[in-house]
């Protein structure tokens, strides 16, 4: 067993698993502590590395890609303090941080462990249910709906449509994406038959952030929503791109429901007249 303590955390490994514990220093961040311990087990490992500073090194873990549902969703966005992956080293123990890389290593090569992407989640997520408020809404996941509401910051338009319950049944994608510079972030969930280009500010089914602490929360919403979506291999292969955007040509019901939900969008300000005149348009002709 390789074990390493610091104040950012303690990394052990059995040969079979890493469990990953955050610290209890002050310094450790607001994501990192409510995620809580991981374990990773060795097959979900792509690599393991040791970076050493003059002060400090750092151990990083590379995860096969889709692997890990927080890594999915969240793009590769999270920033060094917030990613669990990564543990400062305090240079006396870059003995014990150069060991434990030797060990996850040969771990690695006596398993035969590959390197390429896997096909299925190997980390279940965070575990639900999960409430967090940032930005203009407050967004609460219980494991098979998602519940946005709203706030007194929202925009008018979109806090018209009310709270939001999306059952995951409903949903086709997630993303978080940090506020950067003077660029605000987000959390949106894509509705199935439902695309829209609407800036999250006005889409009802997406959480605006504007890059305070909680925002990064959002991002274990959205990793606890992916773990249960379809795999993004199998979600390729199995559903046509044409599909996430259109109901099929001959289903008259979903037609008559797209058409209610454009409606909506089109009522509560989501969509100008001209952009729902064009997709009404686009409906009928197929019905």
């Amino acid at each position: 067993m390789a074990e390493i303590i610091q104040k950012d955390g303690t990394w052990v490994f059995d040969g079979d698993a890493l469990r990953l514990t955050p610290g209890r220093d002050r310094n450790v961040s607001l994501l990192r502590r409510t995620l809580g311990e991981l374990v990773v087990p060795l097959g979900a490992l792509a690599g393991v590395s040791f970076e050493q500073g003059k002060k400090s090194g750092r151990l990083r873990l590379r995860l096969r890609d889709g692997a890990d549902p927080l890594l999915h969703a969240s793009g590769g966005r999270l920033t060094e303090p917030n990613d669990p992956y990564q543990l400062l080293v305090e240079s006396d123990r870059y003995g014990v941080a150069e060991y434990f890389v030797d060990e996850v290593r040969n771990a690695l090569l006596l398993d035969e462990v590959p390197s390429d992407p896997v096909d299925g989640y190997l980390l279940p997520g965070p575990p639900v249910p999960l409430s967090v408020s940032a930005g203009d809404g407050t967004a609460s996941f219980d494991g098979e709906h998602v519940r946005l509401e709203w706030n007194w910051k929202t925009e008018d338009a979109k806090a018209a449509a009310g709270t939001r319950t999306l059952p995951v049944a409903d949903l086709v994608a997630v993303e978080w994406q940090p506020a950067v510079g003077l660029e605000n972030g987000h959390l949106r969930f894509t509705v199935r038959h439902a695309p829209t280009k609407a800036p999250p500010k006005y889409d009802p089914n997406s959480v605006e952030l504007w890059g305070f602490k909680k925002d990064p929360l959002m991002a274990l919403v959205a990793a606890a929503v992916q773990a249960r979506l379809p795999h993004p291999s199998a979600a390729a292969v199995d559903v046509p791109p044409k599909q996430l955007e259109e109901p099929p040509q001959d289903d008259h019901d979903a037609l008559l429901r797209r058409l209610r939900e454009l409606g909506e969008l089109h009522r509560t300000g989501v969509l100008t007249d001209e952009e729902f005149a064009m997709a009404k348009q686009a409906i009928l002709k197929r019905m």
